[in-house]
């Protein structure tokens, strides 16, 4: 195993800084996750970390090592890309062994290591098939097990599924979190998608525009984001948002003033004394929201999204829609009333301004 440690990194082309001033550690045998939107610079950090982007200021350690400015060959690391590139003239077998090959190993030694790897990712029957015999799923795990026989120290996976149909993204996420559990080595996974940095991440790093915006595991950075941005990338069907204003409630605490209505904040955990008229954005997750017949707030079905062991109930309240989790499949009519409560306890509040978590 190694970790991996990244001290004020900057990697730019020409004359665009695409990464500056970028600090990250990734400890011995977790899966890190580096999420974000397209052009955030998480391929861009990966290939640094692979020695396939050069840098131009700071220091890259893998496993205790200065390796800024080493050869990608002298990293010990195994590299998963999202194009399979196998060869499309050699068997499974001599896709997964060409590196072992080329550095030399010994028969028994490479075929011991294909072995395991294809034990591990369920090839053993495919072999000796071209990859043109195989299925988009079955060919990306040939690629993960010709990473994996080269015994490496970290792991690195560029988008390895998003050429896959649903049905195989899920499974090969599972076999990917199986396959870590096993090995316990260091994973770095590069995503856009929030589902599969939710499901595999030991923690998450949330990026935009070069720049890392929040680092957690997938429970607290989703529970409690530090910015709107983390706020909305994060979720689906994505954070209610509405805008309202602090104002002091009779009990001396804080409410919230929006348009339909005034919330308690009692329940709520700020992170700084707050003042009242701030402008705020309220930040609510559908399963905070509850369908009470006692509820204190009255709104109007206007879609129901039907999900199968669940439905997303949109609501207009005052002229806002707020999306909910109703379990089950019943739900109420469209356009019919309804009463609802919101657990103040899972909300979160940001400064409208900086955007910055209250």
């Amino acid at each position: 195993m190694a970790g991996i440690k990244i001290s004020d990194l900057r990697i730019g082309y020409a004359n665009t800084t695409v990464i500056e001033g970028l600090d990250l550690e990734v400890l011995d045998g977790e899966f890190l996750v580096l999420l974000g939107p397209s052009g955030c610079g998480k391929s861009t950090l990966l290939h640094g970390i692979a020695g396939l982007q050069d840098v131009a200021a700071g220091t890259i350690a893998i496993g205790g090592v200065d390796m800024t400015h080493a050869d990608p060959t002298d990293r010990n690391i195994g590299m998963v890309f999202q194009s399979y590139a196998l060869y499309p003239t050699m068997s499974v077998e001599r896709n997964m062994s060409f590196s072992l090959r080329v550095k030399g190993f010994s028969r028994q030694e490479i075929a011991r290591r294909v072995e395991r790897a294809a034990q591990m990712l369920q090839l053993t029957e495919l072999l000796q098939r071209k990859p043109a015999q195989l299925s988009g799923g079955q060919r990306q795990r040939v690629a993960i097990g010709r990473a994996l026989v080269r015994d490496a120290g970290v792991f690195l996976f560029d988008e390895p599924l998003s050429n896959l149909d649903a049905q195989l993204r899920t499974e090969l996420r599972r076999e990917l979190k199986l396959l870590h559990k096993r090995l316990g080595t260091t994973m770095v996974y590069v995503t856009h998608d929030q589902v599969e940095a939710m499901t595999l991440a030991s923690r998450i790093v949330v990026m935009r525009a070069g720049h890392i915006e929040q680092i957690g595991t997938p429970g607290a950075v989703y529970a409690r984001p530090n910015n709107l941005f983390v706020a909305s990338f994060l979720g689906a069907p994505a954070m209610n948002m509405l805008h309202g204003t602090l104002v002091a409630a009779q009990d001396s605490t804080m409410a919230l003033a929006l348009q339909g209505g005034n919330i308690g904040l009692a329940g709520y955990a700020f992170l700084d004394a707050p003042q009242a008229a701030c402008e705020v954005v309220l930040g609510l997750r559908p399963e905070s929201l509850h369908l009470d017949p006692a509820g204190p707030f009255e709104g109007t079905v206007v879609l129901v999204e039907p999900m199968g062991n669940h439905s997303v109930l949109w609501i207009d309240w005052a002229g806002q829609h707020l999306s909910c989790l109703l379990p089950g499949g019943v739900a109420p009519a469209l356009d019919s009333a309804l009463r609802f409560a919101i657990d103040t306890t899972q909300i979160s509040l940001f400064d409208r301004h900086t955007e910055r978590r209250l």
